[in-house]
C-alpha cells in the first residue's frame, strides 16, 4: 500500500484517482482508455435507500461508501465499476439467493455444483437459469475485464464484501476471490499499483505487498502453495532489484519446487542474470527443462544476446520430441535467422502430424527453401494433401519446378481466392511459366 496522511480511505481514494490519471495521462492501463479515470455522479442517500428497498438488499458497506462518497460508478479495475442501475440489469435474479462459492472451493466441488451448465445438453432454458442463479447467487455483477470475464460483489454470507472474478463454467476452474476483504480495499490497491507503475494486466489475481512484503511471506509461509503465491505476485513488478534477484537465486540454486518461477522471475528483469540457470536447463536430460528454458528466452529474450544459447539450442534439437517444444525452439531461432530447412528436416518429414505442421509454422521465415526443394518434395510425397494445404499457409509457393505437379494438384482449390491466385501466378512467372500453366492437362 501506499501511505498518504488523509483522514479517511476514502480521502485517499479520491486523492489517488487523480495521482494516477496524472500518472497514466495517455491511458496506457488496461480499460483505462473507456473510463479515463473519471467516476459519475455520486448516489443521494435516499437513492441508494430507494434502491436497497427495491431488491431488498443491504449492499456492503465500503461499496455503498464509494457509491456515495466517491461516485455512482466509472473509473476503476479493468473497464470501471457499473453504476448501481447497470449493475443491476447486468445481474440474474437471485440477488437475494445463498452465496454458495467461497475462497477455498475445490474443484471436486466446483464441478458438481456447475455440472448441470456445463455436461447437460438437454437442459431447458430454465433448469439452466435455475443453476446458473445457484452458481451466481448472492451476489452483484460491478464490471466486466471484458469477454467472458466479469466482476462481482458478494453481498451475503461469511464472505461478504468481497471481489469474485468470474468466467464461463469450465471444469476445474472455480471462480477466484480477490485477496482483499472489501471493495474499498481492492479498489485502492488497483489505484497503489497504477501510480507505482506495476504490470496489472491481470490485476487482483496476484498476491498483494511489494518485493519486501512478498519476500516475507515466502519464508514464512505455512505450505508450498502460499510460497508458490508469494513468488507469482513478483510477476505485477516490471523488474525487480537486486536484492531480490539474489532472493529469487538462492531459490533456485536450493532445487526446490519454485525453482523454474525463481528462475523465470530472474529472466524477467535480466536475462543475463539468469544465463548459467538457462544454460543448465538446455543441457538437461529433462525435456520439460528444455521446454520452460525456451518458454523464458520466447518470452524475456527479445533484447538480449542470445548467440550463446542459439548454438546451445540448435545443438539440441535431436531431443525435441514433441510440437509445443518445438513451438518454441521455431519462437527462439527464428528471429536469430537460425532455422534452415536442412536442420529441421527431420520435423518437416516426421510422421506425427502435429509435430510436421509445427515445424511447417516454425520454417515460415526460412529462406533456403528452393534450395532445399528435396526435402520439401520428399515431404510432400510422404503426407498428401494436408501438409501441401499447411505449407501454402504459411509458405506459399515455392517456386522451383520439381514441386509443381503438387501444387498443381491443389491449383483448382485456390485459383478463385484472390490472395492465394496471386501467390501460384507469382510462382509461375518467377519460372517463365505461362500464367495457364495450372490449367492445361
Amino acid at each position: 500500500m501506499l501511505f498518504w496522511k488523509k483522514e479517511t480511505q476514502l480521502d485517499r481514494i479520491k486523492y489517488k484517482l487523480e495521482k494516477a490519471m496524472r500518472k497514466d495521462t495517455a491511458f496506457l492501463v488496461f480499460g483505462a482508455s473507456s473510463h479515463k479515470y473519471r467516476v459519475d455522479e455520486k448516489l443521494i442517500a435516499k437513492e441508494l435507500t430507494d434502491w436497497q428497498a427495491k431488491n431488498q438488499v443491504t449492499l456492503p458497506e465500503p461499496y455503498a461508501q464509494f457509491l456515495t462518497k466517491v461516485g455512482n460508478g466509472g473509473a476503476g479495475p479493468y473497464y470501471g465499476i457499473y453504476s448501481i442501475e447497470k449493475a443491476t440489469s447486468y445481474t440474474d435474479s437471485a440477488l437475494t439467493t445463498k452465496c454458495v462459492l467461497h475462497p477455498r472451493m475445490t474443484k471436486e466441488e466446483w464441478n458438481h455444483l456447475t455440472e448441470p451448465l456445463i455436461n447437460d445438453e438437454d437442459i431447458s432454458d430454465l433448469e439452466y437459469d435455475a443453476a446458473r442463479d445457484r452458481v451466481l447467487g448472492g451476489m452483484l455483477c460491478i464490471g466486466t475485464q471484458g469477454c467472458e470475464y466479469d466482476m462481482y460483489l458478494v453481498l451475503e454470507g461469511k464472505h461478504r464484501g468481497k471481489i469474485v472474478y468470474t468466467s464461463d463454467f469450465y471444469p476445474d476452474r472455480p471462480f477466484f476471490f480477490v485477496y482483499e476483504d472489501n471493495f474499498l480495499d481492492w479498489y485502492e490497491r488497483w489505484l497503489d499499483e497504477i501510480i507505482l507503475d506495476y504490470d496489472i494486466a491481470w490485476f487482483g489475481s496476484r498476491m498483494p505487498g511489494d518485493e519486501n512484503a512478498l519476500i516475507q511471506v515466502y519464508q514464512n509461509a505455512p505450505n508450498e502453495e502460499i510460497k508458490s503465491k508469494a513468488l507469482d505476485g513478483m510477476f505485477k513488478f516490471k523488474k525487480i532489484s537486486q536484492p531480490t534477484i539474489d532472493f529469487l537465486k538462492n531459490v533456485a540454486d536450493q532445487g526446490q519446487k519454485d525453482r523454474i518461477t525463481a528462475i523465470q522471475l530472474i529472466c524477467k528483469t535480466s536475462v543475463d542474470a539468469g544465463r548459467d540457470y538457462l544454460l543448465e536447463l538446455l543441457h538437461s536430460d529433462r525435456n520439460e527443462d528444455l521446454l520452460h528454458a525456451l518458454q523464458i528466452l520466447n518470452w524475456y529474450g527479445k533484447s538480449a544476446d542470445l548467440s550463446e544459447f542459439i548454438k546451445v539450442i540448435v545443438q539440441s534439437l535431436d531431443r525435441v520430441h514433441d510440437p509445443e517444444t518445438l513451438r518454441h525452439v521455431g519462437y527462439v531461432l527464428e528471429s536469430s535467422g537460425a532455422i534452415t530447412l536442412q536442420n529441421f528436416a527431420p520435423f518437416l518429414c516426421h510422421t506425427d502430424s502435429n509435430i510436421q505442421t509445427a515445424a511447417i509454422y516454425a520454417t515460415r521465415s526460412c529462406s533456403d527453401k528452393s534450395e532445399s526443394w528435396e526435402i520439401i518434395q520428399q515431404m510432400f510425397m510422404g503426407g498428401g494433401k494436408e501438409v501441401v494445404k499447411n505449407t501454402i499457409l504459411y509458405w506459399g509457393i515455392i517456386p522451383h519446378e520439381k514441386l509443381l505437379p503438387y501444387y498443381k494438384a491443389e491449383w483448382p482449390e485456390y485459383k478463385n481466392n484472390n490472395n492465394f491466385r496471386e501467390k501460384f501466378i507469382g510462382c509461375l512467372k518467377e519460372l517463365n511459366l505461362p500464367d495457364d500453366y495450372f490449367d492445361k492437362e
